[in-house]
């Protein structure tokens, strides 16, 4: 999919913050993303797996304004809005840096609720059908309209009518009071997310989502998830296809795949392999070919770690779209279909 010649200010935040990753690289975006919470990581890379392409003058306009806004917050901390527009201005004139000025202080400011966001509405319907009235209308009028729809047409229809009274109703709330509810019902999400996220299918989105990733991505979200979550990770890695995998597929398969690579990548690829990868590999060429390969592979010598990941991640890619294109079939680990 092209990027449309959309301004850069009405793209949407998670769409500037992948193109910024894509742009930084692979290393220095994973270093990135083991700053970030699971859900970030989780949003991040979808949005990133979901773009194929991205024009040089998106990718200028993007990371022009992403530069902008570093200085613009740095002088925001150094000398307070005042000091920061008046050295915008300096740079960069006066309606720009208003622009900018003003989507920073709206990004700095914590909205009420914000941390409830982005779960999904049937477990927020879950967690307040049992809460007062006020409670229910006091949290609907914060989220987002579509979320707040869903979660009330969930509710019985007698309760309907008592929220949506108290909706119509609700002038401003006390600060105070919308900081106690928005504790109470973040430490329930907390109490209660590793199951829903089991329940939802969670394992089987996060390895598509990481299936798409590179491998640096990859094993940073594995090692987050066998820390805090190992059941879930090892879920998620039963579903997962990695450049070991390539043994599970079948011949025809395979020969296929041996035919599309680069024979340099392939042989740095098989640098990091264990023993019955690299075997399988040598039984689906022919002698004088696998003969090649192991003499290319010693030509090599001591190879970096991250260049052998790097090429074992293109293979993976080239499998990965041999499957979308029905050339090749990948057995995943929660399927259990008949190939006829």
């Amino acid at each position: 999919m092209e990027e449309r010649p959309v301004p850069v200010a009405q793209l949407p935040a998670v769409r500037k913050a992948s193109i910024v990753l894509i742009s930084l690289g692979q290393e220095l975006s994973a270093n990135v993303l083991k700053h970030l919470n699971r859900d970030e990581i989780e949003m991040l890379t979808l949005e990133i797996a979901r773009i194929k392409h991205v024009s040089p003058d998106l990718r200028d306009a993007v990371l022009a304004e992403f530069s902008q806004m570093i200085v613009a917050q740095e002088c925001i901390i150094e000398g307070g809005i005042e000091y920061a527009q008046g050295v915008l201005q300096q740079a960069l004139g006066k309606e720009t840096a208003s622009e900018i000025i003003s989507r920073l202080v709206t990004m700095l400011q914590v909205q009420p609720f914000d941390s409830v966001k982005s779960v999904d509405p049937t477990q927020l319907l879950q967690l307040l059908q049992n809460e007062h009235p006020q409670t229910i209308a006091l949290v609907l009028a914060h989220l987002p309209p579509e979320t707040s729809a869903m979660v009330l047409s969930g509710l019985p229809q007698k309760l309907q009518a008592q929220v949506a009274i108290r909706i119509v109703g609700m002038d401003r709330a006390s600060p105070e009071v919308v900081r106690e509810v928005e504790g109470i019902l973040q430490a329930r999400i907390t109490a209660t997310g590793t199951q829903d996220f089991d329940k939802a299918g969670g394992p089987s989105a996060l390895a598509d989502i990481l299936n798409r990733a590179d491998r640096s991505t990859e094993r940073a979200i594995l090692d987050d998830l066998m820390e805090n979550s190992p059941e879930i990770a090892e879920e998620v890695k039963k579903r997962l296809f990695v450049f070991e995998d390539i043994i599970t597929l079948g011949r025809r398969d395979i020969q296929l795949v041996l035919r599309e690579v680069d024979g340099k990548d392939l042989a740095l690829a098989l640098k990091g392999a264990p023993e019955n990868v690299r075997n399988v590999i040598y039984e689906n060429m022919s002698e004088r070919a696998a003969q090649s390969l192991r003499e290319e592979m010693e030509f090599m010598g001591a190879v970096r770690l991250r260049d052998v990941e790097a090429a074992q991640q293109k293979i993976v890619s080239v499998i990965r779209a041999l499957e979308e294109a029905g050339e090749v079939v990948i057995s995943r680990g929660e399927e259990n279909e008949t190939i006829i």
